[in-house]
């Protein structure tokens, strides 16, 4: 066994999209886009095992490459339900879409929430709604993201499914074609599945994994990392058997001596595991023989392929407690959401978008500084306002006592001028946040935040997961005793 061990000086970092130090700066000699980032403490000394998803967690997936593969499935196959040839030769931007968009069914919109469900942003094929659409459309009734209404976009793997609805209403709209926008998305959804479900997704992946999957060469390290320093790990992904024998087998066979094919790296492996039913389900544990799943699981043991089964059954035959348990995914809601609710397990979540987040956040620096600014100026301004406001109120008051016209003419010209400042303010911070957006993501500005808010990603990833990171191989640089701390949260009065 090589030495493995981490600098004692990297420690935990504050949250990014918080503090607006260069992001070139290191702390322990640790980059930012190496960090794990903490939404509530996580000492390393409690948790005993650690699990992984696969897919987008410890493979990393080419989201361009893939994004692309799954439109030209999802067009062959609408095509093939009946939609016109011509959308074989549809343009799209694979860039358009980010994680926690919400789909209107109803007018066919592609829309951003904050964590309170407000709607800042949104677009019709690729044109942006304009102020007053949205004032129209959302403002002035009661937006319930959870309703039949919306259909949220929270994994990277539903991005070109909101690329295609873009581009096809995008497509046959400029033909004045008739737009049933709710059984578009439906035949979307089912052509992309029937994609995956016939195989023919998985076959181009595993044809060409360099093209597609992002081979990190830190992970095997990591892993064995975990385990010299004691802890367990287990694999649970929903991946079918093949499929994953192969990715990792490209992720992590032959990479390093100590083990002799990848099923080494983890005590427990567990495919086929119908997240998130895993996590409130009873299904019981099969075990593989020849490829073939079998019954009568008894114990889980190092080596052995295992489908199905639950949580409770996983805990039981392992013995082990919740809270003990750390779970890393990518998945919003079938990995850290289920998990978090269903369990005591403590969750991880990789945010692979987290390194263009944190770039853009550097590269901002300046603008963000300005807008505070702003914002501080405002508050100031509105302050004078109110002050001459109260001025004329009061020289009003008294209505036996003419007022003094030249007092008041010094207030109005006060007031005007304060109105005009305002203005200009106002104005130059609408410039500001664009640019601000524009360096983040060109349609939908950054993916956790929006208008200064959490957006609702952002909140769901803050609510769920305790502590989330671009990569699993962030994890190499900490030690097995790290405690991640967590930022302390103010509310207004505080501060």
């Amino acid at each position: 066994m090589g030495d493995i061990s981490v600098p004692q000086s990297s420690r935990q970092l504050l949250l990014p999209l918080i503090t607006l130090r260069d992001a070139s700066s290191t702390d322990g000699g640790l980059p930012r886009s190496e960090r794990i980032y903490a939404n509530r403490n996580l000492p390393l000394t409690h948790i005993d095992w650690l699990g992984f998803d696969m897919d987008y967690t410890l493979a990393i997936y080419q989201q361009e490459a893939m994004d692309a593969l799954s439109v030209e499935v999802t067009i062959d196959n609408l095509v093939s339900f009946g939609y016109p040839e011509y959308l074989r030769n549809l343009k799209y931007d694979s860039r358009f879409p980010i994680r926690g968009l919400h789909i209107d069914r109803q007018l066919g919109n592609v829309l951003k929430m904050d964590r309170f469900a407000a709607i800042h942003k949104g677009y019709h094929g690729f044109r942006r709604l304009d102020r007053e659409e949205i004032r129209a459309a959302y403002w002035e009734t009661k937006v319930v993201p959870d309703s039949e209404r919306f259909r949220w976009i929270d994994t990277l793997f539903e991005l070109s499914e909101v690329t295609s609805y873009v581009s096809i209403i995008e497509a046959m709209e400029r033909r004045k074609e008739r737009m049933d926008y709710p059984r578009l998305l439906e035949d979307i959804r089912r052509a992309i599945d029937l994609g995956h479900h016939n195989g023919t997704v998985h076959s181009r992946v595993l044809a060409d994994l360099p093209r597609y999957v992002n081979r990190d060469p830190n992970l095997a390290l990591t892993l064995h990392k975990l385990r010299s320093a004691g802890k367990k790990l287990f694999l649970l992904t929903n991946s079918p058997l093949p499929y994953t024998q192969r990715m990792m087998e490209y992720l992590l066979g032959e990479s390093m001596p100590e083990y002799r094919s990848w099923e080494l790296f983890f005590n427990v492996i567990i495919v086929a595991a119908r997240k998130p039913l895993w996590f409130r389900g009873e299904e019981p544990f099969h075990y593989y023989h020849e490829g073939k799943p079998q019954p009568g699981v008894n114990d889980l043991e190092r080596g052995v392929i295992y489908g199905g089964g639950n949580l409770k059954e996983f805990e039981r035959l392992l013995g082990i407690r919740g809270a003990r348990v750390l779970y890393v995914g990518d998945h919003i809601y079938g990995d850290i959401v289920r998990s978090k609710k269903e369990s005591a397990w403590r969750t991880a979540m990789i945010i692979q978008e987290l390194d263009a987040e944190l770039a853009a956040h550097q590269g901002s620096a300046a603008h963000i500084r300005k807008k505070l600014e702003l914002d501080e100026g405002r508050t100031r301004q509105e302050d004078e306002l109110r002050f001459y406001q109260r001025r004329l109120k009061a020289l009003h008051r008294h209505d036996e006592e003419p007022p003094d016209e030249a007092e008041e003419r010094r207030i109005r010209r006060g007031l005007e001028r304060v109105r005009a400042t305002l203005g200009r303010m106002n104005e130059e911070q609408e410039q500001l946040e664009q640019t601000i957006d524009t360096s983040f993501h060109p349609y939908w500005g950054s993916l956790l935040k929006e208008q200064g808010e959490l957006s609702n990603f952002g909140a769901q990833v803050e609510r769920y997961a305790d502590v989330y990171m671009p990569r699993v191989s962030c994890l190499q640089h900490y030690s097995a005793e790290q405690f991640f701390r967590s930022p302390h949260d103010f509310m207004p009065h505080e501060l």
